[in-house]
């Protein structure tokens, strides 16, 4: 029988060389405040509500329910594009399908203030429901506060993080949020896999076994960044390009490696499953390395359902920055799937 491979938690820094400077997030939940940057816009027709709204202290999840029981629906009748923090000021939108019980955008939205204290920013038709990934990404307005070191040292240190940053960008790593604190969740999603685990609940069985995925995913993108590869492409890499989504196979790395440089395309990182699309030669070699090691098989995948996919595997924050009486305020967006976390560890360096 196999043996759990020991659990690595730990993810390099881009910025490894170079002193954080400390502090904590949300000391209050208007010191983090997250707004949704839109795939598309709503056409005023349809029988599904789009409602954008601004909370604090709630969970996606909560306004879901909420939405669902306010207009007598079930909760999959209420959609959403990504999951939010439950302590930040969080600004996101939901579709709600009226079917055959249209409502004037602007009653629905004075329904929704008064009955699950939020506030509603707009309201419009669309014809669809809106679903997971129908989104670019966040805009993030982050305060460090409880800063020890005074505000000149302070001020350097982050604009050489940032400058670093924005110069080659950072490994496009899951938060906690996703594989836990500890690594129970990802422990239960290798036993899942290798069938000592069952799991009744689907929903958590799903959770699980992403939790496992993305360990996955982190563990590749760390061995890249130790191994110096961070900054250059592979060849056989499957890669995506910024501006239209496309993946391709790179096969010149002389012609893509300009482009990777110069911010037009990056290099993909696997989320295993057995309908994952597959990199060749060099690259081929690093994945298959760390698969073999976490001792699972591509056919545990299958019987487990777990199809894959790819994850683009460099973020390219434009990050902005400035002092504040409470500590220092950044700005910057991330595509969706990009944990805010994940670039704030850079500048803080708390563990």
């Amino acid at each position: 029988m196999t043996d759990l491979p020991q659990i690595d938690l730990a993810l390099p820094y881009i910025t490894g060389d170079l002193p954080g400077v400390g502090g904590v997030i949300k000391a209050k939940p208007e010191y983090f405040i997250v707004d949704e940057i839109p795939l598309y816009e709503p056409i005023g027709i349809g029988e599904h509500l789009y409602v954008n709204l601004t909370k604090t202290n709630m969970t996606t999840r909560d306004v879901q329910i909420g939405l669902a029981e306010l207009f007598e629906l079930k909760p999959e009748n209420v959609g959403k594009a990504g999951l939010k923090d439950r302590n930040a000021v969080t600004s996101q939108t939901f579709s709600v399908h009226l079917q055959n019980r249209p409502m004037a955008p602007g009653k629905a939205s004075q329904l929704i203030e008064d009955r699950l204290k939020v506030k509603v920013n707009w309201a419009n038709y669309h014809v669809n429901k809106l679903r997971s990934g129908h989104l670019k990404g966040n805009r993030f307005t982050v305060v460090i506060t409880e800063l020890e070191e005074p505000m000149a040292l302070v001020l350097e240190r982050m604009t050489r993080i940032a400058t670093r940053l924005n110069q080659v960008g950072l490994p496009n790593y899951y938060g906690e949020q996703r594989t836990g604190e500890d690594g129970d969740n990802i422990r239960s999603g290798w036993e899942i896999l290798q069938g000592r685990k069952r799991i009744r609940d689907r929903w958590l069985n799903r959770f699980l076994l992403s939790s496992y995925q993305s360990h996955m995913c982190n563990r590749y993108l760390a061995e890249r960044v130790r191994r110096g590869l961070f900054g250059r492409l592979l060849l056989g890499d499957v890669a995506k390009k910024h501006d239209t989504g496309g993946l391709f196979t790179v096969s010149d790395l002389d012609v893509e490696q300009k482009r990777y440089e110069a911010k037009e395309i990056s290099f993909t990182a696997p989320m295993y499953g057995y309908k994952m699309r597959k990199p060749e030669q060099e690259a081929a070699e690093l994945e298959n390395q760390i698969l073999a090691e976490s001792g699972l098989t591509e056919e545990q995948l299958r019987r487990n359902r777990v199809k894959g996919t790819r994850r683009l595997g460099r973020l390219l924050p434009d990050v902005s920055y400035g002092e504040v009486s409470e500590g220092v305020r950044l700005v910057f967006t991330l595509p969706m799937g990009g944990y805010a976390t994940i670039l704030l560890r850079e500048f803080m360096k708390t563990g």
